[in-house]
C-alpha cells in the first residue's frame, strides 16, 4: 500500500555526508522535506540538488529541514556536495531500506532496458511526523518552487 498524505512518516536512520547520521527521531518536532533521487552527479539529480541548496535559506526561515536521499555512499555524497557547493544534508541509503519504506524503490525502464532503481520523489512531513504532501515521478523544473509553496502552508 503506497504512502498517502496523512500517513505517519516511516522511520529511518541513515549515514550522511560529512560523517554524520540522521534519523526520523532527530527530526521530530520540526517539519522536513525528504527527497529521494536516483544518483549523485547526474544531470537531473544535480539540478534538483542545486535548486534545493539555492533555496535552503527560504526553507530554514520556515523552520523546514531538507534531506536528500540516494543509494550512493557517503564518500560519493561528499564529492557531490563539494563539486557543486551544495549546502543541504545528503543521506546514504545503500541497503534501500528507507527507499522501500517510502515506496520509491522499484522497476524502471531506460531505453527499453528494465532495472531496479530509485524513483525521484519528495515527501513533505510536518512537525508531528505526518506526511502532508507527496510528489512522485518528479520532473525537476519548477519542483523546488512547488515544495517551497507547500512548506509555507505548514
Amino acid at each position: 500500500m503506497a504512502l498517502q498524505p496523512g500517513d505517519k512518516a516511516p522511520t529511518f536512520s541513515l549515514a550522511t555526508d560529512g560523517g554524520g547520521n540522521i534519523a526520523l527521531k532527530d527530526l521530530k518536532g520540526q517539519p522536513f522535506v525528504l527527497y529521494f533521487y536516483p544518483k549523485d552527479d547526474t544531470a537531473g539529480c544535480t539540478k534538483e540538488a542545486q535548486g534545493f541548496s539555492d533555496n535552503l535559506k527560504k526553507f530554514e526561515r520556515l523552520g523546514v529541514n531538507l534531506v536528500g536521499v540516494s543509494k550512493d555512499g557517503v564518500a560519493s555524497h561528499d564529492r557531490f556536495k563539494t563539486k557543486y557547493k551544495l549546502k543541504l544534508t545528503l543521506a546514504s541509503d545503500p541497503d534501500i531500506e528507507a527507499a522501500q519504506a517510502y515506496g520509491v524503490w522499484g522497476e524502471k525502464t531506460l531505453y527499453g532496458r528494465k532495472y531496479m532503481g530509485m524513483e525521484r520523489a519528495t515527501f513533505l512531513v510536518d512537525a508531528k511526523g505526518v506526511i502532508r504532501e507527496i510528489w512522485r515521478k518528479v520532473k525537476v523544473p519548477g519542483h523546488v518552487e512547488a515544495v517551497l509553496a507547500a512548506a509555507k502552508s505548514l
